[in-house]
C-alpha cells in the first residue's frame, strides 16, 4: 500500500511539474491602450515591450519569437532588464536581438539593466552593454533621449536599477525637456519614488507575475512595497500616472509557471 501511494504522489508530482513547465510556453500577448491626459490628442505611439528574458530559463526561441512579431510594427522597443546572469549565456542574447533589430522600429530600441544583468562582473557586463549596443539597442543606466513624434516632445528615460539601489533620480532627470516623459525601468517599485519627477507612463518588470502563485505569490513579499499591496503584474496607476509591470518572458531559479503566464506587450499610447 505504502508503495502505490508513494507511486501516486510521484506520479501527481511530475504531472505538476509537466504542466508547470508547459506554462512557460503559453506566451500571452497583451495590447494596452492608454489614453491622453490632454483633451486634444494628436496622435499615437506604440512601443513593444518585453521584459526579462532569463536566457537561462526562456521557453520560446528567436524563430518562436520572429513569428508571434512578425506583423507588428511599433515605433519603439523597450526591454526592460534582466536579460540573463552567466557569462556563458551572453552569446544566446544575439539571436533575440537581431530579431529585434529586424523589425527596425522607427524611434528606436531602449534597454535598461536588472538586478540579474549585474550579478555579472564588470568585464562581463561591459560585454553584455556592447553587444546590446551592437543591435542598435541604447542602454540607458540614469541617462534620457528626447525624441520628435508628430512634432510632440517625447522623454524616454532610463532609471537604472532600484533593487541593486543604482537608481539616481537626478541623474536621470537632469536632461529631460518639457513634454511627456516615458520611464523604462526594471524594478517597479521606484514608482513610489517619484513624486517630484513626473512621468506619463512607465514600464518594468521583475517580479514575473509571481512566476509561481500558491495561490498568491507570498514568496515577493520582501520585494519591496508593491507586492504587498498586490501590484505585481498588469496595469496600475499612482499620483494618477499609469504603470505597466510585465510578467516577462522568461523564468528564474526553474523553468515553470503557477498562476502566470510569459508575455509581450504592445502600448497603444495617444500623445
Amino acid at each position: 500500500m505504502t508503495y502505490i501511494i508513494s507511486a501516486i504522489v510521484l506520479i501527481l508530482i511530475s504531472f505538476f511539474i509537466y504542466k508547470a513547465n508547459q506554462n512557460t510556453k503559453d506566451v500571452k500577448i497583451n495590447k494596452i491602450q492608454i489614453s491622453s491626459k490632454q483633451p486634444t490628442k494628436q496622435s499615437n505611439l506604440s512601443i513593444l515591450h518585453l521584459s526579462d528574458l532569463h536566457l537561462e530559463n526562456i521557453s520560446i526561441t528567436p524563430e518562436e519569437l520572429a513569428n508571434k512579431l512578425q506583423n507588428e510594427n511599433p515605433d519603439i522597443i523597450a526591454l526592460t532588464g534582466d536579460f540573463l546572469d552567466r557569462k556563458r549565456t551572453i552569446p544566446k542574447l544575439e539571436p533575440y536581438l537581431k530579431v529585434l533589430k529586424d523589425i527596425n522600429p522607427k524611434h528606436g530600441i531602449y534597454a535598461v539593466l536588472g538586478n540579474h544583468d549585474y550579478v555579472l562582473n564588470d568585464t562581463n557586463l561591459n560585454k553584455l552593454i556592447e553587444l546590446l549596443s551592437q543591435y542598435d539597442c541604447m542602454v540607458m543606466q540614469n541617462t534620457s533621449h528626447t525624441i520628435q513624434v508628430d512634432q510632440q516632445t517625447i522623454n524616454l528615460i532610463g532609471i537604472d536599477d532600484y533593487s541593486t539601489k543604482r537608481s539616481d533620480l537626478i541623474k536621470s532627470y537632469q536632461q529631460v525637456e518639457s513634454g511627456i516623459n516615458i520611464v523604462l525601468t526594471h524594478d517597479p517599485n521606484i514608482v513610489l519614488h517619484l513624486e517630484d519627477y513626473p512621468f506619463d507612463y512607465l514600464l518594468a518588470g521583475h517580479f514575473h507575475g509571481g512566476q509561481i502563485r500558491y495561490p498568491k505569490a507570498y514568496h515577493l513579499v520582501k520585494m519591496g512595497k508593491l507586492p504587498r499591496l498586490n501590484m505585481i503584474k498588469g496595469l496600475h496607476s499612482h499620483n494618477n500616472s499609469p504603470f505597466y509591470i510585465s510578467e516577462g518572458l522568461g523564468q528564474t531559479g526553474v523553468n515553470i509557471r503557477v498562476g502566470s503566464r510569459p508575455e509581450i506587450t504592445f502600448h497603444d499610447i495617444a500623445i
